[in-house]
């Protein structure tokens, strides 16, 4: 027997039964685990110390055994599903402006066969008929509406509870150098800063010279030698100086899944990024259409993060140390690299903020050039990949980076880095710091 369909209100509704609870319940979870990071340093670091890297070693094991970027997929899927949620709600808008106005020229639903309008019964069977053929098909769209704005809710829940505990916690932690280098009086002189510059320009115009190059000056890499004798690629190398690095720093201790090349590299390159770390996939991922000196440290300073050290400036220091304490002389360079234009960027607000005290310092140690070789080195991406780039990108490259550094700005401001993107650059205190032991 054919049964007329009818839009039942109790088989649409929403949160209901046990779920409500624990939806409110995951949600209170998700409020009092961030309260707690937001007021007690103790609290985050006996977290990194004891649960995060549970999920290093679990989920992360579990998206690495993927040979592309899980996260990547995450965030295309999270784009499709925000974009038919506004889809829908401009249906609503729509339908909801429909009825407004039909209600207003009083011509709402089911009048016409109500009082027949002078039709034969004929006409009027047929225009009965798809007038519940239309109530069908609204109730199945205001079904499918509300299953997927609820199913929505909860992504959106469960996503704020993985980046809780796989972010935001640990913007609240203490930093490496107080783990590492005790207190820190803020008083660096000149002298020092240009000692370090020193060291370093002087390192990348020794490696400089020693690079593997083709025809063109391109430097290359062959692979690493590992500490068992065997060939380590570029990812496989950065797991092992990261492990290397672990020994004499404890935090560093443990499992690093690959760092995953991303195929949205060009977009990337667009926002001048050169990796990220996905706290919903735990992974480290890298451009790999950026200047190949700059993956090495890349690499380092994205694993970094999934030993809870979500700073930038403290993970751009630890990429550092990783690359230069390496035995391959491809990791010294790019670690040396990396840090290069930090130190020259200081050196030049040092001068434009103080030209004679600059000169004074000078006069005790003069800062050391730099072999042009490095400065060819030291860049991001080659002109015949910007060319590329920009030659078949959808949005101007200003616009995106301009947007990814909006972005940037802002979340670090709201996990309480009052600087915002300024704490790139802080790297070089940490530098001072550790040659200044």
């Amino acid at each position: 027997m054919k049964k007329r369909r009818q839009c039942n209100a109790a088989s649409v509704k929403g949160l209901a039964g046990k779920s409500v609870y624990v939806y409110i319940g995951i949600g209170a979870a998700v409020l009092a685990l961030n309260a707690a990071a937001w007021n007690s340093a103790a609290f985050c670091d006996w977290y990194i110390g004891n649960v995060f890297p549970i999920w290093v070693g679990t989920y992360g094991r579990l998206t690495g055994l993927f040979p592309f970027s899980v996260g990547e997929w995450m965030l295309g899927a999270g784009v499709l599903l925000a974009a038919l949620a506004l889809l829908l709600g401009v249906v609503w808008a729509g339908i909801g402006a429909a009825a407004g106005i039909r209600a207003v020229l009083g011509l709402r639903r089911g009048r016409s066969y109500h009082l027949g309008c002078g039709k034969d019964k004929a006409g009027y069977g047929k225009e009965k008929e798809a007038a519940e053929d239309e109530t069908a098909a609204f109730c199945v769209f205001r079904r499918f509406s509300r299953k997927y704005y609820l199913f929505l809710a909860w992504v959106v829940l469960i996503v704020s509870l993985i980046m809780t505990l796989n972010c935001f916690i640990l913007y609240h932690a203490s930093t490496f150098s107080e783990h590492y280098f005790g207190s820190d009086d803020g008083e660096y002189s000149l002298v020092e800063l240009i000692e370090v510059y020193n060291l370093v320009a002087k390192q990348c115009s020794r490696l400089a010279k020693v690079m593997e190059r083709d025809e063109s000056g391109m430097v290359l890499y062959s692979g690493s030698v590992g500490a068992n004798g065997e060939i380590l690629d570029m990812a496989d190398m950065a797991r092992e100086m990261m492990r290397r690095l672990g020994e004499t720093y404890p935090q560093l201790d443990g499992y690093y899944p690959r760092p995953k090349a991303l195929l949205t590299s060009d977009f990337m390159c667009q926002q001048h990024m050169q990796g990220y770390y996905f706290p919903f996939s735990m992974e480290a991922n890298y451009n790999d259409v950026m200047h190949i000196l700059n993956i090495p440290s890349t690499m380092c300073h994205e694993l970094a993060h999934l030993r809870g050290y979500i700073y930038e400036d403290e993970a751009n220091f630890i990429g550092y140390l990783a690359c230069i304490e390496s035995e391959d002389p491809f990791f010294q360079y790019a670690g040396y690299l990396s840090v290069l234009n930090y130190l020259n960027n200081d050196l030049y607000k040092a001068w434009e903020n103080s030209r004679s005290a600059y000169e004074e310092a000078a006069a005790l140690i003069a800062p050391a050039a730099v072999d042009s070789q490095v400065w060819t080195d030291n860049i991001f991406v080659t002109q015949e990949e910007w060319d590329r780039i920009n030659g078949k990108a959808l949005i101007d490259t200003e616009v995106v980076d301009a947007a990814a550094d909006a972005f940037i700005d802002t979340n670090l401001k709201v996990n309480g880095i009052a600087d915002g993107a300024v704490s790139y650059s802080r790297v070089v205190r940490l530098l001072l710091q550790y040659y200044r032991q």
